[in-house]
């Protein structure tokens, strides 16, 4: 380990680091740092124009949050198998196609975290397989709902509203 980088929390998810660095300006910082693996999440919408929504209890969130799928990286896992294992496991259902729609930087002030967003389209059932500390309500919902929600502040999730905010403007996506 560096001198510049001091190791304070090693976690199951994330590490704390100490970093000193210098600045673009060639000042110097002491910045603390999380460090996490990054994530995928995905805007799934159906024939019908209804996306699914997870209302999702999250503790440090102060309680429920209306999230789209999403989870962490796994290991050396590319970002879409990631999205492809969320949507089954928290949704249960699989796509046939899919389209990135980017990435995000969750809070670039202290964390290291990207989050892949996709588009996942041709959506057949398969069972839904939550982890057992997840408490997920799966909701589908018309696409129009979710993007005023989004608009009004109902939904909070910074992934959330970029995905929602990002097919808007796709071709073929009817937000009415």
């Amino acid at each position: 380990m560096s001198e510049n980088k001091k190791l304070i929390y090693h976690g199951k998810i994330i590490d704390l680091y100490l970093e000193k660095v210098a600045l673009p300006n060639g000042a110097l910082a002491e910045l603390e740092i999380v460090h996490h693996p990054g994530g995928a999440a995905v805007v799934a919408l159906d024939g019908n124009n209804l996306v699914c929504m997870l209302r999702q209890y999250r503790y440090a969130a102060g309680g429920w949050c209306w999230e789209l799928p999403a989870g962490k990286l796994e290991n050396t896992e590319p970002p879409l198998k990631t999205a492809q294992r969320e949507l089954a496991e928290e949704a249960g259902v699989e796509a046939a196609r899919w389209q990135s729609l980017g990435k995000i930087v969750s809070s670039p002030g202290v964390f290291t975290e990207i989050v892949h967003l996709f588009l996942a389209r041709d959506l057949t059932g398969v069972a839904a397989r939550p982890e057992e500390h997840e408490l997920i309500e799966i909701h589908w919902m018309p696409l129009a709902q979710a993007l005023a929600w989004a608009h009004s502040g109902v939904i909070t999730d910074a992934k959330t509203l970029a995905g929602l905010l990002r097919i808007q403007k796709l071709d073929g996506i009817n937000v009415s």
